[in-house]
């Protein structure tokens, strides 16, 4: 005779219909639900947003304005009728033509000069095994905290020897490459690249190039694009070596700026306008790629 031995269970709790957030699909519609920020959220934002573009739209009243108007109490808010006239002026006085082409050439190599080599360094010191490997990664990080200044007149002495005064190689060579590149693709490389990614392109027989071409740059995208925006931003903006080694004959944008401020008085107006016209090809860059900068940031994102 068999027994059967009966164990009483409290029965789930019955789950009311119209409640959100229970149910067998309630998971999957918390995940896939898009979030959406309060009022006090929007506020923030708009009031980061003016003022982050109020300096520009400053800067564009003030070109449209003259110096009079300018120093009066209260300032302008407004745009004036001067905008063309005070560009045409500081285009002509600063010989902003080729600054501005001076600036993008040297910008543009700079930009590309840093982006390989810290690459290729950032790799170097990331999966690489060599003597020295530590010792030499602190070193290429102390010289961050070398101030510029103290190595500006050796390397004067450098570029007056080897002529390049007021020529642009003597303002791009210099900065081909930084320490802060170096350590930001090294410490990207690091998680970002699988080891047995490079050991199976080793075992296919690919060379060191090879694998830096084909493995290291592939993965290495998002964090080039934000180094070569980074290394492009402070090469546009770069004046300190600029105006030492260039003059107004050769200049880039922040060199020729310092011409409009010559003279007994100077004309705000025009500066400003001198200022603008050194902006805008930033702006419009950014207008163009930065969709594709912060996909590719986004994308480095996502796969870390």
């Amino acid at each position: 005779m068999t027994t059967t031995t009966t164990t009483d269970q409290p029965a789930p709790a019955p789950v009311p219909a119209g409640r959100p957030g229970h149910g067998p699909g309630a998971g999957t519609r918390r995940a896939g639900r898009q979030l959406h920020g309060g009022p006090v959220a929007y506020a923030v934002l708009a009031i980061f947003t003016v003022g982050s573009l109020f300096p520009l739209v400053w800067t564009a009243v003030a070109a449209s304005r003259n110096s009079s108007r300018l120093a009066r109490t209260p300032p302008p808010l407004w745009f004036g009728s001067n905008l063309a006239r005070n560009l045409e002026t500081a285009w002509t006085d600063a010989n902003m033509g080729l600054a501005l082409f001076n600036t993008v050439l040297v910008a543009g190599s700079v930009a590309l000069g840093t982006v390989l080599f810290c690459t290729v360094a950032g790799f170097a010191f990331a999966k690489l095994r060599f003597r020295f490997k530590s010792v030499l990664l602190m070193l290429t990080i102390g010289t961050m905290m070398i101030p510029p200044q103290l190595g500006v007149v050796p390397l004067f002495m450098v570029v007056a020897e080897l002529e390049w005064t007021d020529r642009l190689q003597s303002v791009v060579l210099p900065t081909l490459v930084s320490a802060f590149g170096v350590f930001f693709m090294r410490q990207y490389l690091v998680e970002a690249l699988p080891t047995e990614l490079i050991e199976a392109a080793r075992v296919d027989g690919a060379s060191s190039w090879r694998v830096v071409w084909h493995v290291v740059f592939p993965v290495a995208r998002p964090a080039m694009a934000v180094l070569g925006m980074l290394s492009f931003v402070q090469a546009w903006n770069d004046f300190f070596w600029p105006i030492i080694a260039l003059t107004q004959e050769n200049p880039t944008v922040q060199v020729a700026l310092t011409g409009l401020g010559r003279g007994y008085v100077p004309d705000q107006a025009v500066i400003m306008a001198g200022a603008l016209l050194g902006t805008l090809p930033l702006l419009l860059a950014f207008t163009l790629f930065g969709r594709q900068i912060v996909g590719g940031i986004m994308q480095g994102a996502v796969k870390g």
